[in-house]
């Protein structure tokens, strides 16, 4: 399986191959294991551009691998490539997957693509040995993964780092699959639980506003997951197309208090609702990831959102954005910040602000745009 990584921290270079390897771990999110890590390398100097991981294949595979992502970094923003392979033993002969590591090469010469490193280390840990597959001279031992600058930028911005892409993952499963079949049961019973009888669009909308402002105050206080009748409201809200609208523009700006918090609160919601209503929260973890350069977690969400709704055209669309490693920059149109202004829809202000917390409707921008 491959994950695509677009660049997220403008700190991380590629200048260092040691430091560079234990820094894995904070570019993708998790530390790779069995792995082949392939970085571009941005034009003009040595900034990170788009990044893709993929599990080591079969050796009957490998000339198809390289194949199928080297293609990837065929464009203007890139003129060449950093290739980490993880897993194996080195010998007498120097590391192992030397056949991989050649058809990268090669398969980067066809697309007239430079091959500036191709490294090897067995793990990603503390005094783990690395070498490199065309110089036996270069090599040596990592460095402590927890003591890189990328650690400490990626630790100031708030991003978690798991053990696995497994243990990544698992963030994203059903908290309770009994709850998700009662929802599931609740929502086909009644499509439409925030209608009522002389309920105008404007007042569905308010109700909608609402329903995701004590969402965020639930989270701000830490009360836990929705209850059933939470879920199948906060379920509605999400698929009224004004709303879905309005919440992309809670992403923007990035690396903020509220948006982690905003984060939280679509990653709780993609645990607790049922297909086809997940795809929404899916969607909004996604770009609030990408938005944030969580690359690993961005990928992780839109692929659940793909597949809880295979029709959902935005879902896809970012999806496809993600996977080409498009610069995150480049979406945030997809931002409504005026509907989100009409709306109100905002998380509460910080505790300790001046701000009145209010809900419904309300002039002025969204909090994230002051």
């Amino acid at each position: 399986m491959t994950t695509s990584t677009p660049p997220g921290l403008s700190r991380a270079t590629l200048s260092n191959p040691a430091d560079l390897i234990a820094s894995l771990p904070y570019l993708l999110g998790f530390r790779p294991a069995d792995s082949l890590v392939l970085l571009g390398h941005r034009v003009p100097g040595t900034t990170i551009g788009l990044m893709v991981r993929a599990d080591l294949p079969p050796r009957e595979l490998q000339a198809q691998q390289a194949d199928a992502l080297i293609p990837r970094f065929d464009d203007p923003e890139h003129n060449g490539v950093t290739a980490v392979i993880v897993g194996g033993s080195a010998d007498e002969n120097g590391p192992p997957h030397q056949t991989l590591a050649a058809e990268l090469e090669r398969g980067l010469a066809r697309h007239n693509l430079r091959l500036f490193h191709a490294l090897w280390t067995p793990e990603i840990e503390p005094g783990a040995p690395w070498l490199c597959y065309r110089d036996p001279d270069c090599g040596g031992v990592l460095p402590d993964p927890q003591e890189t600058v990328l650690a400490a930028a990626t630790t100031e911005a708030g991003f978690v780092v798991f053990r696995s892409r497994e243990e990544l993952a698992a963030v994203l499963e059903p908290r309770s699959p009994e709850a998700i079949a009662r929802r599931a049961d609740l929502l086909a019973a009644s499509p439409e639980p925030l209608c009522g009888p002389d309920m105008s669009a404007s007042d569905v909308l308010d109700a909608a506003v609402t329903e995701l402002r004590a969402a965020f105050l639930r989270q701000r206080h830490g009360e836990g997951p929705p209850d059933d009748d939470q879920a199948v409201r906060l379920a509605h809200a999400l698929m009224l197309t004004p709303i879905r609208d309005a919440c992309m523009a809670l992403a923007v700006p990035p690396h903020t208090s509220l948006t982690r918090e905003v984060e939280e609160v679509w990653l709780t919601l993609v645990r607790e609702l049922p297909p086809p209503h997940r795809a929404e929260a899916a969607l909004h973890l996604g770009y609030t990831a990408l938005m944030c350069g969580e690359g690993a977690l961005a990928g992780m969400a839109l692929a659940n959102a793909v597949e809880a709704d295979p029709e959902h055209l935005v879902a896809q669309l970012l999806q496809t954005a993600w996977n080409i490693g498009t610069d995150p920059a480049k979406l945030t149109g997809l931002a409504d910040f005026s509907t989100a202004a009409d709306l109100g829809l905002t998380p509460p202000p910080e505790p300790g602000s001046a701000e009145d917390p209010g809900q419904g409707r309300r002039s002025g921008p969204p909090r994230g745009m002051r």
